[in-house]
């Protein structure tokens, strides 16, 4: 049985080396498509802490890998981060990873590459106190999350054919079990006209008019969307208008929507999509519904692509990594964790969503801060984060045997 006193005292131990290695992370920027500095220090660390495998796949994830047994456990933290706004708003500089009051600040601290120093320290424990049993864990800083949720993933399992038996998504939590979230899509309306002078725009066909009721259709389909217990309701929300146009004094030929649709349990691509072209004013404009493509060169010059079309997923309260996971949560916490679920969308849509691998949430900060100025990370979290990770392993061993 595993001894809890000795693995938290130890995750305490290196309290200060988890800030100063957290505080180097968040100050290295990385942006999607830019994590290449900040995977190689990952990397460097792993190796330091003495990882039985390190290595950097194709795509530019960087992969720690330790342990040797039958059952693999994949805990993933996407290593890159959305951009930093109006920096004069930051009341922190974003990369000096500022201590202050218990909490480090900048962007990625919460979201979310903070947390790869409770996971590497978690590796590193796992040596130490001899916790490794028939499994082996891989800590993966997955790259371009960002931008194309659930990609790098994909890569990591159709690509470098590393399928784990069972994932954890570290993205922010507040030390609680998350089981699932809606799914996503980004969808695009086009609607065609004819351009004419606007001087006499009756001679023309405007695209943005016959766009208009379309909008307000889709505002009023938002209300009957599906609904869930668990997960919550189905949302659509126009994101982005543009047109296309000779001059602004020149009626529109061409008007464009793009679409942000969440998905609650049931919805699927085919009905979304579905559901939008059953619209009066889709038919009547014969407007073109397209769901969008992601298309994009990763730090490592690799080409990637993939529709983006991100599936809804939950696991039941009962399977026996959520009850692994409580076991853990009560190791780390001293206590049984909540279970709840994200509000945005994770790599999780790979995993779970794609390919059915069991899946959960567990990770330090608040995701209320994710994408703000705000971003912090409190180190007491961290700590308990990778007493979490480190613990895991031989509570889900024992379940699994």
């Amino acid at each position: 049985m595993l001894d809890r006193t000795r693995l938290v005292n130890k995750a305490k131990s290196y309290e200060s080396k988890m800030t100063t290695l957290c505080r180097r992370i968040v100050s290295i920027p990385s942006f999607s498509c830019q994590e290449g500095d900040l995977a190689s220090m990952l990397a460097s660390e792993m190796e330091k802490n003495k990882f039985d495998r390190v290595k950097i796949d194709k795509m530019g994830n960087v992969i720690g890998v330790v342990g040797k047994g039958k059952t693999k456990i994949l805990v993933d933290a996407h290593i890159d981060t959305v951009g930093i706004g109006d920096r004069s708003a930051w009341k922190h500089d974003p990369f000096k990873g500022k201590f202050e009051k218990g909490r480090i600040y900048g962007r990625g601290a919460c979201d979310q590459k903070g947390v790869m120093a409770s996971m590497i320290y978690a590796g590193r424990m796992i040596k130490e106190l001899d916790l490794a049993g028939d499994y082996q864990i891989w800590f993966v800083g997955s790259c371009q999350e960002e931008e194309c949720d659930g990609l790098p993933l994909i890569h990591l399992i159709e690509k470098e054919k590393m399928r784990p038996d069972f994932t954890v998504i570290t993205e922010a939590t507040g030390l609680k079990i998350y089981r699932g979230h809606r799914g996503r899509m980004e969808i695009t309306v086009v609607t065609k006209g004819r351009s004419c002078h606007a001087s006499a725009p009756d001679r023309g066909e405007n695209a943005i008019y016959k766009m208009v009721p379309i909008v307000n259709e889709i505002e009023d389909l938002g209300g009957r969307l599906a609904d869930d217990p668990f997960l919550g309701k189905g949302t659509v929300a126009v994101t982005r208008i543009e047109c296309q146009t000779p001059s602004n004094n020149a009626v529109p030929d061409e008007c464009t929507i793009y679409l942000d649709r969440r998905l609650s349990v049931g919805e699927t691509k085919e009905v979304a999509v579905g559901e939008i072209q059953k619209l009066p004013a889709i038919k009547k404009a014969k407007a073109k519904v397209e769901v969008l493509e992601y298309q994009a060169k990763t730090w490592k010059g690799l080409a990637v692509s993939q529709e983006k079309y991100f599936p809804t997923w939950t696991i039941p309260e009962s399977h026996v990594l959520v009850q692994a996971g409580l076991e853990a949560g009560k190791i780390a916490l001293g206590r049984a964790p909540a279970i709840d679920k994200w509000v945005f969308s994770t790599n999780g849509v790979a995993t779970m969503g794609r390919y059915g691998i069991p899946t959960i949430g567990f990770g330090p900060s608040d995701e209320v801060l994710a994408h703000t100025v705000h971003e912090c990370v409190a180190v007491d979290q961290l700590v308990k984060a990778s007493v979490f990770y480190a613990a895991l392993g031989p509570a889900l061993e024992a379940r699994v045997r």
